[in-house]
């Protein structure tokens, strides 16, 4: 009998009973046609920095819906459900806002012209704004207006060990589900003017990858040159908290030359050090813990271990109304208890280089017949291993 096989016997009807799940969902209000809305947070949508299901992430026009917790996944998305249909009828009363429905973003202005969100005067609120000042100084403000779904998951009785190698499995097998859920393999030239890139012109008024899945998970998308010299392991909990600890007090010299201020004394930027805090550390997937209030994230972990992980690939699906369907939850559901059943070796420097290479290569071209992935130092069709 395998370890896997006995795995799955030890999941008692009752155990995968109690999995649990939640939705952050990102979108930008958008304009009838097709331009960012530059308006301030809608009022009738309450408070960006208290409200608990409706907010903004990086810029004000970007809003985030949040879900609870949720036993079954279609009570998980008839929440979802009911926070658009409250956003929609706020920003219909409003104007004539409409959420854009890709994740790659839509007609952009100039870079320092894309608001960044505003959470009011107390610390926490400024802290919040300072924050994505940073971000826009560190990777450009047309980067952070990329939105997508994050899905937290858990299991009870799943230690740390056991939910860092459901973690390093999944990071192994991603490019599965950026080939089969990826939905921005196209985006608005607005994204890329004066920037390098690979792209083809679609039509008059988009450019796209022939092959691509996701371009938000590509190199257009989430990535910094700075983050990319961090081979953060997930072979356990010190480790993974050691090496964020580091990116979080190392200083680093593009950042020194930013400064904390600016010459007129308001603030650039939270830190000069890799990591402003630990949610600027760009992956696909999270180990989780609920913080209590003023509590760092990486701090909760290391006390009282990983609670959750939170899934951090998932394009919104443009055709359908909340991004999301069931049927992809199932999915996930499913690819987690496997990633979390099957055996998991620990990573390796190595290893960990050739994911950031699959993922890459997915993003842009994983639709390409015949495409070769890395698989231990082999090359192996994306399609055999999948």
């Amino acid at each position: 009998m395998t370890a896997s096989h006995e795995g799955l016997e030890s999941l008692s009807p009752a155990r995968l009973k109690a999995m649990r799940r939640g939705i952050e969902k990102e979108s930008l209000r958008a304009l009838p046609e097709g331009g960012l809305a530059l308006t301030p947070h809608p009022a009738a949508l309450g408070s960006a920095l208290t409200h608990p299901h409706v907010t903004t992430d990086y810029s004000e026009s970007q809003l985030e819906l949040i879900t609870g917790v949720h036993a079954g996944v279609d009570e998980c998305l008839a929440e979802l459900t009911q926070i658009h249909q409250f956003t929609y009828r706020a920003l219909r009363d409003a104007g004539d806002e409409m959420l854009w429905v890709s994740s790659m973003p839509c007609g952009l202005p100039t870079d320092e012209t894309i608001p960044l969100g505003r959470y009011g005067s107390s610390n926490v609120g400024r802290a919040k704004s300072v924050y994505r000042m940073g971000l826009g100084h560190r990777y450009g403000r047309r980067m952070q207006t990329i939105s997508g779904i994050h899905y937290n998951w858990s299991l009870p009785e799943v230690s740390s060990d056991q939910y860092f190698a459901l973690i390093r499995n999944f990071r192994r097998h991603a490019f599965l589900l950026l080939y089969l859920l990826g939905a921005s393999p196209a985006v608005c030239p607005t994204f890329v003017a004066g920037r390098q890139h690979e792209l083809q012109k679609l039509g008059e008024h988009a450019l796209y990858m022939p092959h691509g899945t996701s371009l938000r998970m590509g190199r257009l998308g989430y990535q910094s040159d700075a983050q990319a010299s961090l081979a953060v392991s997930y072979n356990g909990l010190d480790g993974y908290a050691s090496s964020l600890h580091d990116a979080l007090t190392r200083p680093y010299p593009p950042y020194e030359a930013i400064g904390i201020l600016n010459p007129g004394g308001d603030y650039n930027q939270l830190a000069t050090t890799l990591l402003q805090i630990e949610n600027e550390f760009y992956g696909t997937i999270r180990p989780k813990r609920v913080i209590f209030p003023g509590e760092r994230p990486l701090h909760a972990l290391r006390e009282r271990g990983v609670e959750y992980v939170e899934v951090r690939l998932l394009d919104l699906d443009p055709f359908e109304p909340i991004g999301i369907t069931g049927e992809r939850l199932r999915l996930l559901d499913v690819f987690l208890l496997h990633c979390l059943l099957a055996d998991s070796p620990p990573d390796t420097p190595a290893e960990i280089a050739e994911l950031k290479h699959n993922q890459h290569l997915t993003a842009a071209r994983g639709r390409e017949p015949g495409l070769k992935l890395l698989r231990g130092g082999r090359e192996t069709s994306l399609i055999d291993w999948g």
